[in-house]
């Protein structure tokens, strides 16, 4: 049976060099956050200013929970938002943990954009989300493509010692 062309090696190169492209882009962002002075804290207030007033860019629910929740806890985030970047990008990059390096991404370019930052999230945000419909597709030219055949063999010999015992 011939492969279909959305399966194909064609598609699959076409997926991945997306996926490194979005990889280069958040390890680009959180190089520059790893390696300078960040701090989200004026970031946050600005986003939290951004909720207010007569035509608000962010949601007051978000706004709220910037306040009370993002805020207070400044120091997670400066670090969450860099070192989560850089591992997105790495994972991207050499297609390993590609599924949830997309998933993390996404999220965080989500969280960008609901405290009114557009800038390239809608961009990146729509990569991800194209290349998690790819599938195995946008992780055939990468370390997934091992990795992920080993995990669930070695979590199937697990799971069949433990009923077996």
């Amino acid at each position: 049976m011939s492969e279909k062309w959305w399966n194909g090696k064609v598609a699959a190169g076409i997926w991945t060099v997306l996926r490194v492209w979005l990889g280069v882009q958040w390890l680009q962002a959180g190089w520059g956050k790893v390696t300078g002075e960040f701090d989200a804290t004026g970031y946050l207030q600005g986003a939290i200013a951004k909720a207010g007033g007569e035509a608000p860019v962010v949601a007051g629910w978000y706004g709220t929970f910037l306040e009370t929740v993002a805020l207070p806890n400044a120091e997670i985030f400066n670090i969450l938002i860099p070192w989560g970047e850089l591992f997105v990008g790495l994972g991207l990059i050499v297609g390993l943990l590609t599924m949830p390096a997309l998933v993390a991404g996404a999220f965080m370019n989500l969280n960008f954009l609901l405290a009114g930052t557009i800038s390239t999230n809608p961009v990146l945000l729509t990569a991800a989300v194209l290349l998690m419909f790819a599938g195995y597709t946008a992780i055939r030219f990468g370390l997934d493509r091992w990795a992920v055949p080993m995990a669930k063999e070695k979590v199937t010999r697990r799971t069949l010692r433990e009923v077996h015992a």
